[in-house]
């Protein structure tokens, strides 16, 4: 009961960053929080949501000390956690309404807690390693909240946040889509690519350049696939200087004319050579000079340039290590020219065969079939195009989100009873409209599947995913 009284009845959604090993002391316990979303609330507030995730997250460690709180259900409001670095909680708590499109799946939500924060380490490097070299956090809350909120503006619509919900179920944040030639071309994706496709999608592309809205607002376009959260606007519709209470003495309201907002929109644009340009990166802050772009990798913990190409649909990414570029920026051009005369004839080809053999956004249609095909081992995913998936019934949808939180669950308890290795799933349910709604997992892979053929039986349906498996996934989810 205690739960349903954190969230205030005018915001259904917050969101909190708060750090463990601060504010331990009496009067010291705003030094915590981090960020807090919605920022205008009072400093009581605040402390309560916080305080009551820090005692879930400690009374649950006594019984799971390696895996702490996942997710409170309230009869009001569901609490997803996520530990994003060591004693670094970011938790999400949203609202829960009479509505059908306010339909959560907890996993998703706690994906896009990842996300945005595998895109802060990416720009600013770890929380902290900034916190260590400036104890006061005055300029990390400034940076989270900065950051936070235009990565929020791509959720907004209609003074509305457009959370996840399970018009989204065909979707899996956190992979590669696998945009190639050959289906069964492959890559190895690390946490870096995945962090380089996904910002390139938010604000690189070329839909996003000419548009301002990122490549997901696009494949979002024609359906309500998310679910409304009412509250005040956020990202770029919201004032960067409104107050946001993470201590004493420390607000939003500081000068942020000169803070780096790789996620601001309408930043980037193309030069004449073909690269992308952009002044988000300034030499020195309050700076009008600008300078290229820089990255941190997770993986080598290595600073890169990022460059970005682009010819027609194409996007290329350079990254170069800044520790090889000696003359800084006169360095940065004589590797971007050395490029274009040695490069650009071969990039021509790579465009011309990829737009000639791809099949636009419904290249991975497959008659009959709405499906999402995630490989776990490699990051990679496929599934139906959004427009097709539109052409679901809400029934349908529904018993896949159902589904879908339901082997969410199963390969979370597996993981940790069985020290991380999945065991195989299969699920095969029928909504009420009579669609087929299925899963299979197995050696790392998963497949999601509704068949809307009313009047077939179960013998059908498995036959279907037999078929589907052998020609589109090498027979991964086949009985042989």
């Amino acid at each position: 009961m205690g739960l349903s009284s954190v969230a205030s009845n005018s915001e259904g959604m917050q969101l909190c960053i708060f750090d463990l090993r601060r504010g331990q002391n009496e009067g010291q316990e705003l030094d915590k929080i981090l960020f807090f979303h919605p920022a205008d609330l009072p400093f009581s507030t605040q402390l309560s949501v916080i305080g009551l995730s820090e005692g879930l997250i400690t009374f649950t460690r006594i019984f799971s000390p390696d895996a702490a709180c996942e997710v409170i259900e309230a009869e009001r409001h569901s609490h997803v956690f996520f530990e994003a670095e060591p004693d670094i909680w970011m938790v999400v708590i949203v609202e829960k309404n009479k509505e059908a499109e306010a339909i959560w799946r907890v996993d998703a939500l706690r994906k896009v807690l990842k996300e945005v924060h595998s895109l802060f380490l990416m720009f600013h490097g770890s929380i902290r390693s900034l916190l260590e070299k400036e104890p006061a956090a005055g300029s990390v809350r400034s940076q989270l909240y900065i950051f936070i909120m235009d990565y929020l503006s791509d959720f907004h619509s209609s003074k509305k946040l457009q959370l996840p919900s399970f018009r989204d179920s065909l979707k899996e944040r956190g992979t590669v889509q696998m945009l190639t030639v050959g289906r069964e071309a492959a890559i190895e994706v690390q946490d870096d690519t995945i962090n380089l496709f996904t910002y390139t999608v938010l604000r690189l592309t070329p839909h996003a350049l000419s548009t301002g809205l990122s490549s997901w607002s696009y494949l979002r376009k024609g359906s309500t696939a998310s679910a409304a959260v009412t509250g005040p606007p956020v990202g770029s519709g919201t004032s960067l200087s409104e107050p946001f209470h993470g201590s004493h003495g420390t607000s939003a309201g500081d000068d942020h004319s000169h803070a780096m907002r790789p996620l601001q929109h309408n930043r980037w644009s193309k030069g004449k050579d073909g690269f992308l340009i952009t002044d988000i990166w300034q030499a020195e802050p309050g700076s009008l000079v600008s300078v290229t772009p820089s990255i941190w990798l997770q993986q080598t913990e290595e600073k890169m340039y990022l460059c970005a190409y682009q010819h027609k649909s194409l996007t290329l990414i350079f990254l170069i290590p800044v520790s090889s570029i000696i003359n800084g920026e006169q360095g940065i051009l004589a590797v971007k020219q050395l490029v274009l005369e040695n490069a650009s004839l071969k990039i021509l080809k790579v465009e011309e065969k990829l737009s000639k053999g791809w099949g636009g956004e419904n290249a991975y249609h497959v008659s009959g079939y709405r499906y999402l095909l995630v490989d776990g081992d490699r990051n990679l995913s496929r599934a139906s195009p959004p427009g097709k998936v539109t052409t679901l019934t809400k029934d349908s949808l529904l018993a896949l989100s159902k589904l879908r939180e339901e082997v969410d669950i199963e390969k979370s308890r597996t993981r940790w009873d069985n020290g991380g290795h999945e065991k195989d799933l299969e699920i095969c349910t029928r909504a009420r409209n009579n669609a087929w709604v299925i899963s299979q997992v197995t050696r790392g892979k998963e497949l999601y599947m509704v068949l809307e053929n009313a009047n077939e039986t179960l013998l059908y349906a498995s036959d279907a995913v037999q078929k589907f498996s052998n020609r589109y996934c090498n027979g991964a989810f086949s009985l042989d």
